[in-house]
Formats: C-alpha cells, sequence, structure tokens
C-alpha cells in the first residue's frame, strides 16, 4: 500500500488515469475541499434564501456546519487518518483560527492595491490551500507513532 493512499484501502496493481489520481492526497485534498466549499456555500443559500436567516447568521451557522463536514472529509476521504480525534480537532481548529487571522491580513493588505480585496481573497485562498495541505498531512492527520524523521516518502507515480 503506498502510504498516500487512504487508510484500508486494498493495493491494487498499477492504476492509470483519473483513478491513478485519485491514489495522491493532495488530489483528494482538493476534491474534499471543492466538494466543502459547494457544502458551505449551499448551506449559506439555505438559511439566508431560502429560510431568510439574516447573512450574519446564516454565514455563521453555515460555517459551523460546514467546518465539522470538512474535518470529516479531509480525515477520513482525503488522509485516511487514525489520529486520535481529540488531538486532531483542537490543531484542525487551531489551523483554522490562523487561516482566518491569515486571510484577514491578507485582504487587507491587498485592499489597498491595485488588486483590491477580491484580489486579496484569491491570494489568501491560495496561500492557505497549500499550507492547509502540508499542515493536515503532516500535523492535524499525521499518523500517530510515525516520526517525520523515518516517514518514507509516499509513492507518487
Amino acid at each position: 500500500m503506498t502510504e498516500d493512499r487512504p487508510a484500508g484501502t486494498p493495493e491494487r496493481g498499477r492504476r492509470t488515469g483519473v483513478l491513478a489520481l485519485l491514489d495522491h492526497s493532495a488530489v483528494r485534498y482538493l476534491i474534499a475541499g471543492g466538494v466543502a466549499f459547494l457544502v458551505d456555500f449551499g448551506l449559506l443559500w439555505l438559511f439566508h434564501v431560502a429560510l431568510g436567516l439574516p447573512t450574519w447568521l446564516a454565514a455563521a451557522i453555515s460555517f459551523l456546519l460546514s467546518f465539522f463536514f470538512t474535518y470529516t472529509i479531509q480525515r477520513v476521504f482525503s488522509f485516511g487518518s487514525a489520529a486520535p480525534h481529540g488531538p486532531a480537532l483542537i490543531k484542525y481548529t487551531l489551523l483554522v483560527a490562523a487561516n482566518t487571522v491569515a486571510t484577514a491580513g491578507i485582504v487587507a493588505l491587498f485592499d489597498h492595491t491595485a488588486l483590491g480585496w477580491a484580489g486579496g481573497k484569491v491570494v489568501a485562498t491560495v496561500v492557505t490551500t497549500v499550507w492547509n495541505y502540508f499542515a493536515y498531512r503532516y500535523w492535524v492527520f499525521a499518523h500517530p507513532g510515525r516520526s517525520r524523521a523515518v516517514r518514507k516518502p509516499a509513492r507518487e507515480d
């Protein structure tokens, strides 16, 4: 089994094409992130448009619900983690807090440039997407009892 394949996924012969891409946690991470965005956006629409809640309340509720959805899909689908939930959820929460501060800072910084706040949001999304992958893989959802120093690099071919 490649280290990058979710736990419990049976070893198979060499796969090609789209199925081979799914062997890589980075691809699964991006897919899961896209699904999580759709869930967050859909819940925001549901609570604000369909149910008529104020925007701030609808956004807060959809964010909190998608927070747990995202944690779960990244843990199970992207990284197949067996890390204990308590410490992993605390790390995940700390990472979300750091992302919130970083996003606010980057958007505010870019707001005073030609790119504006929208360009800042794109930059913040790219930056946090990249560092989140590594934080999830090597910190939040890292396999327990496995030292980084002795971890073999994952096969990604």
